[in-house]
């Protein structure tokens, strides 16, 4: 992307380096924002127009052109999302003075609930591992049961360290997206598993370097997403759980059980590490057949009925 300089100065390149050193994004991730980022060089470029001198209407106009491409609803308002992240990035360092997609428009997405386990169907998955006297069993157990006490991405699970656990405290420190810091409370249950798999795990030959990950698979080294995957859904088809299941089906398992236990979305949100509450608001749903018959059965004009 070439276009947008002022005085000299490439914006594009230096929102780059903004990405990779202000927001601590990873490499894979950045690439990801400049390559959607180049769908609108590319635009305006075919239009003889500079990024510095966008309106709102260029946007929309380039908006359509995604869905003349073929992209659909997701895809493109991943793409306008980061495009709003660049303007703001311009006029926060001054190269512009108002924001053009400030009154953008994204389109609407199809509503869309994950999967989520019930917490006896998570006693179901652990209850067919089996722990007879093997480490991989023990280990398997309290993944999932730190997965879904603790509400982790698998990449903080793998990531996990031991000199990151409180385990008296009840605590455990997590790295999230973008190298953020959280502390997430672990419940009992999880630190009783993880005590029966560090039982196994101090009689392992550990690779040089990899001492301190919680977590390691038989040749010592830590483990991967693609393991932990393939893990849940063995366990989740022994248990005849009919339902398409992953590790983040886990992680949105915790968060639905909180919600519906009357935790609050602050409250949940900083457990998940979310930086915006409407990610929190649409990771998570109620039982909406539940909802219904708690207003029914608790409403007080239905109430005044039954009296």
């Amino acid at each position: 992307m070439e276009t947008g300089k002022k005085n000299g100065t490439n914006v594009s390149r230096l929102y780059q380096r903004y990405l990779k050193l202000g927001r601590g994004f990873s490499a894979h991730t950045v690439e990801a924002y400049m390559r959607d980022l180049d769908k609108l060089a590319n635009y305006l470029s075919m239009e003889h127009k500079d990024v510095l001198d966008v309106k709102l209407e260029d946007l929309h106009h380039f908006s359509a052109t995604l869905v003349d491409m073929g992209i659909g609803a997701r895809s493109q308002s991943r793409i306008l999302s980061g495009i709003r992240s660049f303007y703001r990035f311009l006029v926060m360092d001054g190269f512009l003075k108002d924001d053009p997609t400030e009154l953008l428009e994204f389109p609407k997405l199809p509503d869309h609930l994950p999967e989520v386990l019930s917490p006896e169907e998570v006693d179901q998955l652990e209850a067919v591992i089996d722990v007879g006297g093997t480490w991989e069993g023990h280990r398997n157990r309290a993944i999932i049961e730190v997965l879904f006490s603790c509400g982790l991405r698998v990449s903080e699970l793998v990531n996990l360290k031991l000199s990151n656990l409180y385990l008296s405290e009840r605590f455990v420190r997590v790295m999230g997206k973008g190298s953020k810091e959280r502390l997430v409370p672990i419940s009992e249950r999880a630190i009783t598993e993880l005590d029966y798999w560090f039982s196994c795990r101090n009689e392992m030959v550990i690779k040089p370097g990899e001492e301190d990950y919680v977590f390691l698979n038989r040749r010592g080294s830590h483990l991967t997403r693609t393991m932990i995957l393939i893990m849940i859904k063995k366990y989740a088809a022994l248990a005849g759980i009919q339902k398409t299941i992953s590790p983040h089906t886990l992680r949105h398992s915790f968060a639905t059980a909180l919600l519906e236990g009357g935790a609050d979305l602050r409250a949940i949100q900083a457990m998940l590490g979310h930086e915006s509450i409407s990610t929190t608001e649409i990771y998570t749903h109620i039982d909406m057949t539940t909802l219904r018959q708690e207003i029914l059965e608790h409403h007080p004009r239905n109430m005044s009925q039954n009296l």
